[in-house]
């Protein structure tokens, strides 16, 4: 009876920690957008951040193209230390109108070079635009990534909703209508300040909705992780009791 109770347990604490590390585990990291979504209309500081995936290589160039189907008037990339940065502008098919003014040419591309990603590190690339399009839901960012080896990674495949995520996808900036909850568009001195006053009530106890359920999800994660290492260990136990 003793010996069927103590494979029982073994068992449990094995399966409770494969599940705490399959929790755990990172997901195959991408070059992706940060934040995720911004308003219809507006402007947005837009980071594309890049992971340095190989163990024996560095990223050293990055190539990310602006959707031509929807040109944007205004592309500022911010400097960023040790990179060099090339913007290619080119002719619209057909203009467009900003602040009373013709736009005839566009942001197709840009290039940072010089830099390097090290293993195990990432970089982020922050880009100023608008003005983002107010008839679309999404903006796609075909992106390339160069390593030192000459190795050349084309994140370039649109996810499709519904469908697995592809094994290269493209960063994709979701677009949300002016005002609308929920979105990330960062940039101004307001959503700092706004930012700043979510922060302080959540650190007072006042917001007891998204800040509850955040900390209530690490506590139960802690817990999770600490039974997982506590039911491995009672079973080694167990285990190394009834050989004995």
């Amino acid at each position: 009876m003793q010996t069927s109770t103590r494979r029982r347990v073994t068992t449990v604490g094995a399966l409770a920690a494969t599940s705490v590390l399959l929790c755990a585990g990172p997901a195959l990291a991408h070059v992706s957008v940060d934040p995720e979504n911004a308003e219809q209309g507006g402007y947005s500081v837009v980071n594309f951040k890049v992971p340095n995936e190989r163990d024996n290589a560095s990223t050293t160039k990055l190539e990310v193209s602006l959707p031509e189907e929807h040109p944007l008037a205004s592309v500022m990339p911010q400097p960023v230390p040790g990179w060099d940065v090339k913007v290619t502008k080119s002719k619209l098919d057909k203009p467009i109108e900003m602040h009373g003014e013709k736009i005839t040419e566009a942001v197709t591309k840009i290039t940072w070079t010089g830099g390097e990603v090290k293993k195990g590190e990432f970089q982020q690339f922050p880009v100023s635009m608008g003005e983002l399009p107010k008839d679309a839901d999404q903006l796609v960012f075909k992106a390339l990534q160069t390593y030192d080896n000459d190795e050349v990674v084309r994140w370039i495949e649109e996810p499709e909703e519904g469908q697995p995520e592809p094994e290269n996808p493209a960063p994709v900036l979701k677009l949300t209508p002016a005002g609308a909850e929920g979105s990330d568009a960062k940039g101004g001195a307001a959503d700092s300040e706004n930012a700043s006053a979510q922060s302080g009530a959540s650190e007072d106890g006042a917001d007891g909705g998204g800040s509850g359920t955040d900390s209530t999800a690490r506590v139960l994660g802690i817990a999770g992780i600490i039974a997982g290492v506590a039911g491995v260990a009672f079973g080694v136990l167990a285990g190394r009791r009834r050989d004995a």
